[in-house]
């Protein structure tokens, strides 16, 4: 009987270590795929408002203003993936 229920002691202690490891995991995924979309975004983002500045470069009055509103939009999402990775 003893020998069983030390058995079940370890079994407890392994399913709480790997649920640990899931959460880990989880919150390492969501700073990579957080941190990774935002930035292409913002690479995007600038290639195709200096592409169009090249092409009118008069608009560029129009397009800088859009460009970093976009900017900060995409960089937000990062910061509430960092947010959520770090009080998950």
């Amino acid at each position: 009987m003893l020998n069983q229920v030390q058995h079940d002691k370890k079994r407890v202690k392994y399913r709480k270590e790997g649920e640990k490891m899931q959460i880990i995991l989880a919150k390492g995924a969501a700073i990579a795929i957080g941190g990774m979309v935002p930035a292409l975004a913002i690479g995007l983002i600038g290639f195709k408002a200096m592409e169009a500045i090249g092409r009118n470069p008069e608009s560029s009055g129009k397009i800088l203003p859009a460009m970093l509103i976009g900017m900060a939009l995409a960089e937000a999402i990062a910061i509430y993936a960092l947010i959520l990775a770090f009080t998950g």
